[in-house]
């Protein structure tokens, strides 16, 4: 073979960054390969791959990635990012690994929702990141809906969904109706309708009554319905639940007489965790800290294979609206036997840990033990007990939290030092009454020292944790946090540019350089739109330590909260079974096949509660403005996108759109770099992050969906070199002339456009008047 023929490993990797499939011919140009001999060469390297499994063969004899999804295939829209983007995922992927992800791209008529499918073509960004454009959408019918029954004089009814991406409502036969009565929520199977005269309508049957309309208590059900979310524990999983009791000490460490309390909110009724720090007595580390976490032991009670464990897997995590918790456990677990109580003995995982003056982390053991919470604190109690306003609860474990607020100092300027990202999203909370389930208020949730101090203590324990199973090489979950693609900062980079902010494309995106940018923005407007933009991807769970971008650390892993996440549970197993710690419940050897298949089920129920929660919280924020239609409120732009403008309101927090139709008088264009809204004939310029006042017109409680009308505009224009250039008119190009009319007249009622001429119709026949006209003679 010649000096040129390049190496295998370069044709590999040539395929699988591509971002479609190559055929043979392509890469025989790319590489310069010619000849017989070569070709003969390349056609046997891609012929072994194929067969080491490294790489893909197409039907059409092309070459991509394994596990790749193909050119064109069917996604479903999971998601909507801060600003506006589409995230979907196939329907059907049968690949290891996490499901990939496809940012599609819906201009014109193509516009699409969350829920709702579509046949899209595909091309690979990323090894599992896909741009899909929308060829046709195929909607969102799925097998359940629920909705709103309204019946009719046939004795059957309709029902109008309150899932926002369903444009269409179904038909209930009076067989089908099965009691549901006017303005009640029911759930309805959807039916087969292609036997029916017209096939346009769509029908159901009702399968269950919810509640009334009008009740509050409806408003997170319809989430939990929606999403289908496990919300009903099989009767064997209560009585497995109801037969756990406190085992007796054993083998266990004994730490009953070791002062750990536990500090939540005040509406907490479950507590999973405790802590208990104390200045290291060790000479050789002054300044050092030993820190205990405690854990509730859920393993010792939910045992591999048993029906608890499978219920626990199937939910995935408990999902938590304004009103009401889904738990992951039933309540005989996770509100009695291992919720920490105070004054009463607890089985528990714990990690003793030592850290020196500087926060670093210089060892860690982990022991199955016995303990018995000193007191149930919350946070603002601990925080008012700091700062010299203590009660009768706080006096007794005024030590312990002095020492937890020293300990918490040094982790605190160890986070600083590293570079995690310091984020500005404050977060809102609806107040709910418990006995009729109504919203009372929506206000800032509030966050004190006491917040942070927790935050850290469980930090540094889920990187012990993952720190002690790779000691010991045992299986693991990873919280996996990966670094923000170059190419989406690139494009941020333009935005960014906007607020006088450089960011130089193609340098490497490290924690610090985000936190720069966050702190330059920290007192603008835009600083909460910023910190959404850095924090664009989400964290998963993984077998394969990739670390965690956002906390900066190399390892981490969830350990802290078994009674609410199943990746914590198994952690605790695989804990177990690594350190041979006394009692039942260890993780059976499980390969890296299915511990994949695990993590992707678990990151994909934690992305289907995230967005159930944020649905129920639409709807409370929508129930709670409606009575206030027509007033006025001061909001920012939240996202940009062809359909208009996303709007979040200072006061709740609450979302809404501004239809681009309704804007002023022009031809808007989506600049999506500039994350930016641009007229084509005046320039007007509508940004994200910009300040607006805005009149509330509409307000669905069912769907969750407030609709604006804008009053103000607050932003500034881009800069000239960021506006769409103005075409010059040339004096003879009718072409640019015509097209320009037609834009102009296009959308205005009783004008015509100008009318191109054919070039085979005849002109007007010139006349010449009277007195002017020349003489025959």
């Amino acid at each position: 073979m010649s000096k040129n023929t390049p190496d295998v490993q370069d044709i590999l990797d040539f395929i699988i960054e591509n971002p479609a499939p190559v055929t043979k011919r392509e890469l025989a140009s790319s590489f310069g390969i010619k000849g017989q001999e070569p070709r003969r060469w390349l056609k046997q390297v891609l012929k072994d791959l194929v067969k080491e499994g490294k790489i893909d063969r197409t039907r059409s004899k092309a070459y991509k990635a394994p596990e790749g999804l193909p050119g064109v295939g069917i996604v479903e829209v999971v998601d909507i990012s801060p600003d506006g983007e589409l995230i979907a995922e196939p329907t059907e992927f049968t690949g290891k690994g996490r499901t990939p992800r496809v940012y599609v791209v819906a201009k014109g008529k193509n516009q699409i929702g969350v829920g709702e499918r579509a046949l899209v073509r595909l091309k690979r960004i990323e090894k599992k990141d896909y741009e899909g454009r929308i060829i046709h959408v195929l909607g969102g019918e799925k097998g359940t809906i629920v909705g709103i029954f309204r019946s009719e004089k046939n004795g059957g009814g309709r029902i109008f969904p309150a899932d926002r991406s369903i444009k269409y409502d179904f038909y209930v036969k009076p067989e089908d109706v099965n009691g549901a009565t006017d303005e009640f929520l029911v759930v309805g199977e959807i039916q087969d309708s292609r036997n029916r005269a017209d096939k346009n309508k769509k029908s159901a049957r009702v399968v269950e009554v919810l509640g009334h309309e009008d009740d509050p208590k409806m408003i997170s059900m319809i989430a939990v319905v929606t999403h289908g979310i496990p919300h009903i524990f099989p009767q064997e999983v209560i009585d497995q639940a109801e037969k756990g009791t406190v085992p007796d000490l054993g083998k266990r460490q004994d730490l009953r007489t070791v002062p750990l309390v536990t500090i939540d909110g005040a509406d907490a009724r479950d507590f999973d965790d405790a802590v208990f720090a104390e200045p290291d007595p060790d000479p050789e580390n002054q300044g050092g800290f030993h820190l205990i976490v405690a854990i509730a032991d859920v393993s010792y009670y939910v045992t591999p294979g048993s029906p608890l464990d499978q219920e626990a897997y199937k939910r995935g995590n408990s999902t938590y609206f304004p009103d009401r918790v889904v738990p992951m456990l039933p309540e005989a677990l996770s509100n009695d036997i291992c919720s920490l109580r105070p004054h009463e003995p607890r089985a528990c995982l714990a990690t003793h840990m030592w850290i020196d003056k500087d926060g670093n982390l210089k060892r860690y053991k982990f022991v199955r033990g016995l303990m018995q919470s000193h007191a149930r604190l919350i946070y603002e109690q601990v925080q008012n007990a700091y700062d010299g306003h203590g009660d009768e609860t706080t006096e007794g474990v005024m030590i312990q939290i002095e020492n937890l607020y020293d300990a918490y100092k040094v982790l605190s300027a160890a986070r600083k030092k590293r570079g995690a990202l310091d984020l500005d999203l404050p977060e809102r909370a609806a107040v709910i009454d418990r006995e009729t389930g109504e919203i009372k208020d929506i206000i800032p949730r509030n966050r004190v020292d006491a917040h942070m101090l927790i935050e850290e203590f469980m930090v540094l324990a889920n990187v012990a944790a993952a720190s002690a199973l790779e000691d010991k090489k045992a299986p693991c979950i990873y919280r996996v946090h990966e670094r923000p693609d170059a190419k989406k900062i690139d494009m941020a980079s333009d935005f960014l540019s906007t607020l006088g902010i450089n960011f130089d494309k193609g340098q490497k995106v490290t924690p610090k350089r985000m936190n720069d940018i966050l702190e330059r923005t920290r007192e603008t407007d835009e600083s909460e739109l910023v910190s959404m933009m850095v924090l664009r991807s989400q964290a998963v769970y993984s077998p394969d330590n990739a670390g965690h971008f956002g906390l900066a650390l190399d390892r981490y892993a969830h350990f802290t909260s078994p009674i609410r996440r199943y990746a914590d549970l198994i952690v605790h197993r695989s804990m177990v079974a690594a350190y041979n710690l006394p009692g039942k419940g260890d993780l059976p050897q499980e390969d890296h096949g299915i511990l994949e298949q695990m993590a992707e089920h678990i990151s994909d129920t934690e992305r289907r509660s995230m967005t159930a929660e944020r649905d129920s919280m639409d709807r409370y924020t929508t129930l709670y403005l409606q009575d206030r239609v027509g007033n006025e409120f001061d909001g920012k732009i939240s996202g940009v996108t062809t359909a208009g403008l996303f709007i979040r309101l200072n006061e709740t927090g609450a979302d809404g759109l501004i239809p681009i139709r309704t804007l002023s008088k022009d031809y808007y264009v989506h600049h999506e770099d500039k994350h930016a809204l641009i007229g084509r004939h005046t320039g007007q310029t509508y940004r994200l992050g910009m300040p607006v006042k805005v009149r509330l017109v509409q307000a669905d409680p069912l769907l969750g969906r407030m609709t604006f009308e804008l009053m103000e505009y607050f932003g500034t224009p881009l800069p000239d070199a960021a506006m769409p250039a103005k075409k010059g008119r040339k004096k003879n190009d009718s072409r640019k002339n015509f097209k320009k009319g037609r834009q102009n007249f296009s959308g205005k009622k009783g004008t015509k456009a100008p009318v191109k001429r054919k070039n085979n119709q005849k002109k007007k026949k010139k006349t010449t008047p009277k007195h002017k006209r020349k003489s025959k003679t």
